[in-house]
């Protein structure tokens, strides 16, 4: 089985070629520029590829609604260029070939319930704090669409006590995004993230309003593992700051020992590093054959 496969991010593209074990044989990547270049340099990827399926894991809002004439379609990104974008018609133009679609949060999501930190539980959530922030909900066994989709990384947060900063979503300002992400990290302390010391106040806050959406996500969907992923959360220290903070706000609420007593192996990084999102790519487009 040969599965075409593209992480569709709003900074870059990956594409790959891999397997149904979830191996990824052949990769590239390029930047995420107006859609019609863009998608010039996946069509060249793939031509020559003899792909049996090809799965999609897209920056957002998009549509998945296969009822709606608008399926496939990029929606109200604030991505330039891309708002109404076609995507996967653009690929069924060229590609006779099941093709599987999602969220690149979902995808990933998927990617590590199949072969990842969530291997063989039938729930988790991922999330990506990184450019953006996102959240990727798979519960039972299924991708959560729903109305849209998922869109945890536009929650509003309570402000931390000794943060002025109005936040930088322009559709929200304060929201997750608009506090946690990176942009948002850089905007507010006048410098990139990574450049931070480990000791940066930067941090708790960081993991302050982090911690509140898992805290939410806990109560509301019960997930079975919570997962980390993105650029931001590459700064390791991050992760006992926001354990802490959830069992802070959680007060013993909950009562599950992966919370009690073993949080360090409920809230992880990803199991698959940073393939996650385009092995979960491979999933859709596995999933996209056998639909």
């Amino acid at each position: 089985m040969r599965i075409g496969a593209i992480e569709a991010g709003g900074t870059k593209f990956v594409c790959g070629i891999g397997n149904e074990k979830g191996e990824i044989e052949e990769r590239i990547h390029f930047p995420t520029l107006g859609p019609v270049e863009t998608m010039d340099n996946v069509i060249a990827f793939f031509r020559d590829k003899r792909v049996d399926s090809i799965g999609i894991g897209s920056f957002g809002p998009i549509d998945l609604d296969n009822a709606s004439p608008t399926y496939g379609y990029v929606t109200t990104t604030p991505k330039p260029g891309w708002t109404g974008y076609n995507f996967v018609g653009t690929l069924q133009s060229v590609f006779d070939v099941p093709i599987g679609w999602d969220t690149d949060v979902n995808a990933a999501a998927l990617g590590e319930a199949t072969w990842g930190a969530a291997h063989g539980l039938d729930s988790c959530v991922y999330y990506t704090i990184g450019t953006g922030v996102g959240v990727g909900v798979y519960i039972e066994g299924n991708l959560v669409h729903g109305l849209v989709h998922p869109e945890g990384g536009h929650i509003l947060t309570r402000r931390h006590p000794n943060d002025d900063f109005i936040g930088i979503c322009p559709y929200h300002g304060d929201c997750l995004e608009g506090m946690a992400s990176g942009p948002a990290l850089e905007a507010r302390w006048k410098a990139k993230g990574h450049t931070l010391p480990n000791d940066h106040q930067a941090w708790k806050m960081e993991a302050y309003y982090i911690a509140q959406a898992i805290s939410g996500v806990i109560l509301t969907l019960s997930p079975k593992k919570v997962i980390l992923g993105g650029g931001v959360m590459k700064q390791a220290q991050l992760f006992p700051m926001i354990r802490e903070a959830v069992r802070t706000n959680l007060n013993g609420y909950v009562s599950a020992a992966s919370i009690t007593s073993d949080i360090e192996h409920y809230i992880v990084p990803p199991g698959l590093g940073d393939n996650a999102g385009l092995c979960g790519a491979l999933a859709l487009g596995v999933r996209a054959l056998g639909s």
